[in-house]
């Protein structure tokens, strides 16, 4: 029985189909399909039942594959503790993040974080929320970056930092005459959202309290893919959305210009990292999350924990 073994029916465990989980673990499907086959021969047991689609654990299975989590979080552990004592980082982190963070706070956090740790290999993925909880349990991703709070069971959350909502306001939109706004003013047959599944389009909601400003039919005749196409229909037509602040710090003079605060205190979103509560990459995760620190704004550190938006719908 080898470590690389237990790697591998982890993985079919995890992905339910052999040549995907060759795939996640570098080799071919033969050499993993052998591993796998003689791991069963050295144990007199049938760990999958490939008569299945997708390949399920046998009964028996199940317990083996519990237990090659435990040697295998096991060894990791090991190998972290040795790897901090002589004070290095190395491995491979797997990212997850929502696409309303990812266009804006990778570019500032990533390449400082391959610079200072050229030994991590780092894998990102774009998921929306519920992705990434699905993906962290299953073991899939190492983290997430997600806005919070999720009140999700077994899933640990480490606050990052706050960052305000800001109207992006058409110049023949009335709000684009006042210097501050308050939710109430806007009107929800103009405004542009997200489409069905991103919390940013839940937490707009929930700011406005559309659902009872507006007529049954109406609010979700405008939704987009992404903040970008929301801004730009605004920037076309007589409009308003909402972007997070670190979608405006690009923007040019004229645009800058379109951008109305709220009245204070400002609406929050709560960014977070997330991991499962039996995640063993510590070290690599501390070492993102304090790169990531070092990269934002000093406008969004010192914001402040005081009118954070509620996800829940």
């Amino acid at each position: 029985m080898t470590f690389t073994q237990l790697e591998y029916i982890i993985a079919v465990d995890t992905y339910r189909h052999f040549a995907t989980a060759a795939e996640h673990c570098y080799v071919t499907q033969p050499t993993l399909s052998m591993q796998v086959q003689k791991l069963e021969e050295e144990l007199s047991i049938k760990i999958f039942d490939r008569s299945k689609q997708p390949v399920i654990p046998t009964e028996m299975g199940e317990a083996i594959i519990l237990q090659a989590k435990k040697i295998m979080q096991e060894r990791n552990e090991l190998q972290d503790l040795i790897s901090s004592k002589n004070g290095i980082v190395n491995g491979e982190l797997r990212i997850g993040i929502i696409p309303t963070l990812a266009p804006y706070l990778l570019p500032l956090c990533i390449p400082k974080f391959t610079k200072k740790y050229p030994n991590v290999k780092v894998q990102v993925t774009e998921l929306i929320t519920e992705n990434t909880i699905q993906q962290l349990k299953e073991g899939k991703i190492d983290v997430g970056i997600v806005v919070t709070p999720l009140h999700e069971t077994n899933i640990k959350e480490d606050v990052l930092f706050y960052e305000k909502l800001i109207a992006y306001v058409s110049e023949k939109n009335k709000l684009y005459q006042k210097e501050f706004i308050l939710s109430k003013d806007i009107d929800p047959n103009k405004l542009w959202l997200l489409e069905e599944g991103h919390c940013f389009r839940s937490q707009i909601i929930n700011l406005c309290e559309l659902r009872k400003n507006s007529k049954e039919g109406s609010l979700f005749e405008y939704e987009a893919g992404s903040l970008e196409t929301l801004r730009r229909m605004v920037d076309m037509g007589d409009g308003i959305t909402i972007l997070p602040q670190l979608a405006t710090d690009d923007l040019n003079k004229s645009q800058k210009e379109r951008l109305r605060n709220f009245s204070s205190p400002a609406p929050v979103r709560e960014v977070s990292l997330i991991t499962h509560k039996d995640f063993v990459k510590k070290r690599l995760v501390n070492a993102l999350k304090n790169v990531i620190l070092e990269s934002i704004p000093k406008s969004v550190k010192e914001n402040k924990k005081e009118a954070i938006i509620p996800i829940e719908k």
